[in-house]
């Protein structure tokens, strides 16, 4: 059993550099996902403390946008450097809040620090472009200037890497942002801030707002001052915050789930690709946008993969020992709510092949855990097949052949990522070519990008902006176009 003897007692704001009561005075509980006890008490923030926020943002955002995107690149990068050396500690609290392993939590934050130093190598690389003109005399330019104040409204799964993903390009390109925590794991966000500030982030440039999204993210992202949003979460809360600033046109990245396929093919390694089956489905207990929730197999191979899936999904181990394969959900709530959707499923005659009850026994104690659960022949339009549940469920269908397997993949509003198991390049290309989402996998996982690999979806998936990678710049900066005219006469 993981501890960390620093973890507070009560999580509060961070604005202005420091750490600041609710202006409500009222703080509610965060539970341990593994134990489900009280942890801490969180901050119940309302619209005073995002006012409050904002104003230090107008403060600071001249000091930090009029700095040259090198100075902020190697502030950004002393951050990095502490963040590397204080690693188990950023790990320990990522564990407590999500109910993980410490050996999870770490390669997510090893990811984190990765995201850092690639963002701090681009304000080296913090390119304009320069554009050819029919008029003589004239030289064009599109250079890169800040957006202004943004609100980071950001995830509770992999809450450290949800974090990086925004924060480090947001202020390599000279923005201050209020981060929005998400209140199943409040403490990620200020451990960030007083790291940025140890490196010399100037106060205001990073505020941390703690409390539910109605009461604190809500008057936020609707206050004229927040000129950009990035959204990490449901579709339902990315719609809300596109209705609630459409009036101003505000800059919004959306990226709102999955329900992912992975296609098995008659000329896949079967057992090979029923190892990373498992691994994609049940990656951090299915709290993963992009884990896969449709397991599609050729019919030819159904009975032989569905037979090597079975016994490495038996073969898991669940809880937060470094030797277990995944850990708690995130909340009670949210197991109650993946329990009451295995039950409709069942109840509407989906065969229940593993798991689909909550693990009690001593090793779970009130812990939130639910076995990893596995059904067929569930309809495709059935609830369990559209919903993205979160948690550890996945279904398997049955198919004749690629024009069938594509067909189902594409057959959800989601379209975030999918993968395809062939030994064929001339299916891979076809599946590439005709299965409509923004990562598409050959012979892997569906989940695993990496820093510099531009991340998102379509349909109700996202809205069309990616982070993290170079392209993330694209959402946090603007384009100026720039033209000067000059005489040669004039010489």
């Amino acid at each position: 059993m993981y501890a960390i003897m620093n973890y507070p007692k009560k999580v509060f704001h961070w604005i202005d550099g420091k750490e600041v009561r609710p202006a409500t005075g009222k703080f509610f509980p965060k539970m341990n996902p593994a134990t489900g006890e009280v942890l801490s008490f969180v901050a119940k923030g309302d619209k005073r403390d995002a006012e409050k926020a904002l104003k230090s943002a107008e403060r600071e955002f001249a000091v930090w946008s009029e700095m040259t995107v090198v100075k902020r690149a190697e502030i950004l990068r002393d951050a990095v450097l502490q963040m590397r050396e204080r690693k188990d500690e950023l790990a320990e609290i990522v564990a407590l809040e999500s109910g993980k392993s410490k050996k999870s939590s770490l390669g997510e934050v090893d990811a984190a620090i990765e995201c850092g130093f690639f963002f701090v190598g681009e304000g080296r690389r913090f390119f304009g472009i320069v554009l050819p003109t029919a008029v003589p005399n004239r030289r064009v330019k599109l250079i890169r200037e800040p957006v202004g104040i943004g609100a980071l409204i950001t995830p509770f799964n992999n809450p450290a890497a949800g974090v990086a993903w925004k924060l480090f390009p947001a202020l390599l390109c000279g923005n201050a942002v209020i981060v929005k925590s998400h209140e199943y794991t409040p403490y990620v966000a200020v451990w960030y801030a007083k790291i940025f500030k140890e490196a010399g982030v100037p106060a205001g440039v990073i505020s941390v707002l703690q409390g539910t999204g109605l009461e604190v993210g809500a008057p936020l992202v609707a206050d004229p001052r927040i000129e950009f949003v990035s959204v990490t979460g449901s579709a339902a809360t990315g719609q809300k915050i596109i209705r609630a600033t459409a009036n101003r046109l505000a800059k919004v990245s959306v990226e709102a789930g999955g329900k992912n396929p992975f296609v098995v093919c008659d000329d896949a390694d079967l057992e090979k690709a029923a190892t990373i089956a498992v691994s994609a489905a049940f990656v951090d207990a299915g709290q993963r946008c992009a884990a896969a929730s449709r397991i599609i197999i050729f019919d030819k191979v159904y009975e032989k993969f569905k037979k090597f899936f079975l016994q490495k999904v038996n073969a898991l181990k669940v809880g937060i020992a470094d030797t277990d394969d995944y850990g708690a959900i995130i909340s009670e709530k949210r197991m109650k709510e993946i329990l009451n959707a295995i039950h409709g499923a069942q109840k509407r005659r989906g065969v229940l092949l593993a798991g689909g009850v909550r693990l009690a026994g001593e090793a779970h104690k009130k812990g939130f855990f639910i076995a990893p659960t596995v059904f067929e022949r569930v309809s495709p339009k059935d609830e369990i097949s559209k919903k993205e549940l979160f948690g550890p469920v996945v279904a398997l269908y049955r198919v004749k052949n690629l024009d069938d397997a594509i067909r189902l993949s594409n057959d959800s509003q989601y379209k975030l990522s999918g993968a395809i198991h062939t030994s064929s390049i001339h299916r891979a290309e076809e599946f590439i070519r005709r299965y409509r989402a923004g990562v598409v996998r050959v012979n892997g996982p569906t989940h695993g990008s990496e820093p510099h690999m531009p991340f998102g979806g379509m349909g109700i998936s996202g809205n069309g902006w990616r982070e993290p990678g170079t392209q993330a710049l694209e959402f946090y900066s603007e384009w100026k176009q720039v033209s000067v005219d000059f005489d040669p006469s004039r010489v």
